[in-house]
């Protein structure tokens, strides 16, 4: 089938406007060529010929150039009539095959349709066109297994509670799937996907705490229980929050007081303590020799960071228990109430001690797809904003195949 580009010939020398700026090349096919079905690849003669099509080619000298040509028609026995391949461009498509690679190049390097539709000196929806078709053959072209380590989380589309789920692959860095809303069936619909074999590749999932993707999870993967593994960052968040709202309540008391030492001081005790800013030192210092409410539940939080560096379940499991009895055992009702969660949950936060993994990647990912919406100015249509995740982190194969 490759051989079919020589069988078309210019059919007069290009025509040039240069006051539409424009170049026009018509090409036709000579006598008695014999074609092949697109189906079944069997060789037939031509029956007629569709309507004359035209297809935007690479600029010529930065004029546009367009390709006019009548496409054969065969009759297959066994497909019935059917347009012939062409080999500068794909089924249906506008563009050739070289025209659509430098749109999808350039749409990757800008980051937005908008942008490299005016360099290209094309339309909106042709080029949002291309970033579709190119979506949907990458995501034909792979390969049909889940990912040995995949992290979950969820996506805001607009304010108001608005999400959609997004799975990665941990190991390549890739966005693998992206669901409506964050509901227990927006993640069975990647798992769905697969057969019970496949999903036994699966060795650990990465998450947070939220209830619906864990009993998915537990739902289709087989072992999930020794497999999820509940994500440090978002536990270290709740535990942040505990912390917080200890300051807040602790800054009324003393504001009532007219002591305002606490006054500005939120981030210092969300730091962990190696990331400190050196200059915010000395004021941390003074603030932890004071006998302060926040001081203690910012210990316990910098403790709670040492469970991570355990590789012995086990023993990750004893220091776990003594820093809830700790907790526990305090006046601080918001560590307390931060303290059962962890205790609830206490299992699938040490199976980091078996996989080590965490959602770092999807993190990324999740700040990728926000730079995108954000040179976007934001999506209106989910389904565009589905495309724009897969197109920009997909890792997908993009490209027409070339003839």
């Amino acid at each position: 089938m490759g051989l079919t580009c020589f069988i078309f010939r210019f059919l007069r020398r290009p025509q040039l406007d240069t006051a539409e700026g424009r170049v026009d090349i018509r090409v036709e096919h000579g006598p008695g060529v014999r074609w092949f079905c697109p189906t079944c690849g069997r060789e037939l003669a031509c029956r007629d010929h569709v309507e004359p099509r035209v297809w935007r080619h690479l600029d010529t000298c930065q004029f546009k150039t367009f390709l006019h040509a009548r496409i054969p028609r065969v009759d297959c026995p066994e497909h019935g009539v059917l347009q012939v391949n062409v080999p500068w461009a794909e089924s249906k498509a506008r563009f050739t095959i070289l025209m659509e690679r430098l749109i999808i190049d350039v749409l990757t390097e800008c980051a937005t349709v908008t942008g490299a539709r005016r360099i290209l000196r094309i339309t909106w929806d042709e080029a949002w066109g291309v970033m579709e078709r190119a979506v949907r053959r990458g995501r034909e072209r792979k390969q049909s297994n889940p990912s040995r380590y995949l992290g979950v989380d969820e996506k805001a589309f607009r304010k108001g509670h608005d999400y959609v789920t997004v799975v990665c692959d941990l190991i390549g860095s890739t966005v693998e799937y992206v669901a409506d809303e964050r509901k227990a069936e927006s993640l069975e619909g990647y798992y769905l996907q697969f057969t019970k074999a496949q999903l036994e590749r699966i060795k650990a999932v990465a998450m947070d705490m939220w209830e619906p993707y864990f009993k998915a999870t537990l739902k289709h993967v087989p072992d999930a229980a020794g497999k999820i593994v509940h994500d440090r960052f978002h536990v270290m968040k709740h535990v942040g929050e505990a912390v917080d709202r200890v300051r807040k309540q602790e800054h009324r008391e003393l504001t009532s007081q007219d002591d305002h030492r606490l006054k500005g001081t939120k981030f210092l005790w969300l730091y962990r303590e190696e990331n400190l800013p050196d200059k915010h030192r000395p004021a941390l210092e003074a603030l932890k020799t004071a006998n302060l409410k926040v001081a203690k539940a910012w210990a316990m939080k910098e403790s709670l960071n040492d469970v991570w560096k355990y590789l012995s379940t086990g023993w990750a499991r004893r220091f776990v228990k003594r820093w809830l009895v700790w907790v526990n055992r305090s006046d601080l009702a918001p560590m307390r109430k931060v303290g059962g969660l962890i205790q609830r949950h206490l299992e699938n936060i040490l199976t980091f001690c078996r996989h080590r993994i965490t959602n770092g990647v999807a993190e990324g990912l999740n700040s990728k797809i926000m730079a995108i919406k954000r040179k976007a100015c934001g999506y209106r249509n989910r389904e565009h904003f589905k495309t724009a995740i897969y197109f920009f982190c997909g890792g997908l194969d993009l490209y027409p195949a070339s003839s």
